[in-house]
């Protein structure tokens, strides 16, 4: 049961799920997020689904008498950072307060979603579910996927100079102020490195950044979208930000 001061703020916020292929899976992540915070709305971004994921959303939306449910229909599959920055406007242009990243697959416990929500509501700008501080936790993931995104952070961290243990993480919730702040047409990332983008932008921005723990599941249906070129393109992008931000602090140390 959500508590009052949290389901306040859910009243106000955008939950953007992104799909490719989730039929099965969309209407379990929408059922539990709603019988946990029953005033948040949801923005389900469909990238032309071929197995009729984007049609069960319609239906969940016609379904749904409190107009709670909303739906985007994309004509290609053109990547992670593109649909949520897509829902991150189409949200921002209905004024909701807080907007939410969360997967279709389950990995991401809507149960906990009103911890990242309490996390804003005390004046975080962003505010991260986290797999890798204390009382944060990874189930039934291979050891492979694991070390990968255990590494991956670590390397983020060393490369960019930054404090955050999940940079990677994609379960979020922005205030508004904080994507309005931002220059999304700027933002080409996709996928894993999305996250990182957006997070360095931020604490570069000066913005405050909280982590939460929580419980990370491996999905049950479906097939995971991590691929090996994701995690190149993150790792290149990575290495170049932290490179240039570091020759940028030497210049102003000379030209002083």
């Amino acid at each position: 049961m959500a508590s009052g001061k949290s389901s306040g703020i859910s009243a106000s916020t955008l939950v953007i799920i992104p799909t490719y292929n989730e039929r099965e899976n969309l209407p379990k992540i929408v059922g539990r997020l709603h019988a946990a915070l029953p005033a948040t709305h949801v923005l389900v971004v469909d990238d032309g689904s071929p197995d009729g994921t984007g049609e069960v959303a319609d239906e969940l939306a016609s379904a749904d008498l409190d107009k709670r449910i909303h739906v985007m229909h994309r004509t290609e599959k053109n990547g992670l950072g593109a649909a949520y920055i897509a829902g991150f406007r189409w949200g921002l242009e209905r004024g909701y307060k807080v907007l939410v990243e969360m997967d279709a697959d389950g990995s991401h416990a809507p149960e906990q979603l009103e911890r990242l929500l309490e996390q804003v509501e005390n004046g975080a700008d962003l505010a991260i579910g986290s797999r890798y501080v204390p009382g944060g936790t990874v189930v039934n993931w291979p050891k492979r996927r694991e070390f990968l995104s255990k590494g991956g952070n670590i390397y983020c961290r060393l490369a960019l100079g930054v404090k955050v243990k999940d940079i990677t993480g994609g379960y979020r919730a922005y205030r508004r102020e904080t994507l309005e702040a931002l220059d999304l047409d700027s933002v080409e990332s996709h996928g894993y490195c999305f996250q990182v983008d957006l997070a360095w932008r931020l604490i570069n921005q000066g913005a405050k950044l909280a982590e939460v723990p929580i419980t990370f599941t491996e999905r049950e249906i479906g097939e995971s979208k991590m691929s090996g070129n994701i995690v190149k393109e993150a790792l290149l992008k990575v290495t170049v930000w932290g490179m240039s931000h570091r020759i940028a602090k030497v210049r102003g140390v000379v030209s002083r």
